[in-house]
């Protein structure tokens, strides 16, 4: 739209504290901004996809790019760039806790998410495919989108496409505010954390952590104004996918621990999880060959916090007794 480059970091910081803000009234009005953002994203997304596939005279598939740029990273790195646009599945896993019939319900939900963005992310490439030849795709890069954009909706198609990422991102950055405050209420409700007494608050009538709200807020504003955005979503999906392999590895634990009774059941066992384990594996080492400072820094961050889990953890036993 314009603006100069240094609004960059204040209209980040901005929106995240709105989306912040509106996370402090009850569940119903994020779900709502969540289901209107959904909506619009997908309305120029639609557009695009039918226009390629029912108008585009390329092929793209079948054709061959006659000069591939060389790279120095790997498959697992550009696997790992894509796979923030997938982590839908653990926010709504986050609010299991508040759903009734999660058993029923999360499942179906996780299933029906992921398998709704493979299909739009398909559709999206084939359009695409269809509407400009590979040579054209390989030169355009990350500006194919816009370029399509462009042809479909005229001059201010890339404008129209900007408002859609833009729409997109504040419904993702939502559906983060949503969830990620309520594992640090979960952990402060069990004592797990400093100031766990604060952070464990919920507003009377919503039941919104607003404290846990600020906290995330604030540890977001920090990490916008000192990282690289870009390396900053790379490390944060490294990190994240730490915690995952962990949670694939204890499907074996609680399967053992709950033989007589549990709430559910891993379908495909144990094939499901160990075929997670080995495409979690393959992410993180990708990561580590190729960025080891970074990804040092970030375990070093997580690591930070062990200490802090057992003093609290001891300061509460000691409390008890």
């Amino acid at each position: 739209f314009g603006l100069n480059h240094s609004w960059r970091i204040p209209l980040a910081l901005i929106t995240v504290l709105a989306i912040g803000i509106m996370n402090f009234f009850e569940n119903k009005v994020g779900a709502i901004f969540s289901v209107i953002t959904t909506i619009a994203k997908m309305i120029p997304i639609a557009v695009i996809t039918i226009c390629g596939i029912c108008w585009g005279q390329q092929d793209a598939i079948n054709q061959t790019v006659a000069e591939v740029s060389q790279h120095t990273s790997n498959f697992g790195v550009a696997v790992l760039a894509t796979l923030f646009g997938y982590d839908g599945w653990i926010l709504i896993a986050n609010l299991g806790g508040e759903m009734k019939n999660p058993q029923k319900l999360l499942p179906r939900a996780i299933i029906a998410g992921i398998t709704a963005v493979l299909a739009i992310y398909t559709l999206i490439t084939i359009g695409i495919f269809r509407f400009i030849p590979a040579n054209q795709i390989h030169q355009l890069g990350e500006n194919t989108t816009t370029y399509l954009a462009n042809a479909v909706f005229g001059a201010i198609g890339g404008k129209i496409l900007s408002i859609g990422i833009i729409i997109s991102m504040m419904g993702t950055l939502n559906g983060k505010m949503l969830t990620f405050p309520r594992i640090v209420y979960a952990m402060a409700k069990r004592g797990d954390l400093p100031f766990s007494k604060y952070l464990a608050y919920v507003t009377p009538k919503g039941k919104s952590p607003v404290v846990a709200t600020l906290f995330i807020v604030l540890l977001a504003l920090l990490m916008m104004i000192f990282f690289d955005p870009d390396h900053l979503s790379d490390l944060c999906v490294f990190t994240v996918y730490c915690f995952y392999l962990l949670a694939f590895f204890g499907i074996f634990i609680l399967s053992k621990k709950n033989k007589a009774e549990r709430p559910f059941s891993t379908p495909l066992y144990p094939f499901v999880p160990i075929i997670a384990i080995l495409g979690g594996l393959f992410v993180l080492i990708s990561e580590l060959i190729n960025d080891p400072a970074g990804v040092l820094l970030f375990a070093g961050i997580v690591i930070i916090g062990l200490p802090i889990f057992y003093a609290v953890k001891r300061m509460n036993k000691h409390r008890l007794y």
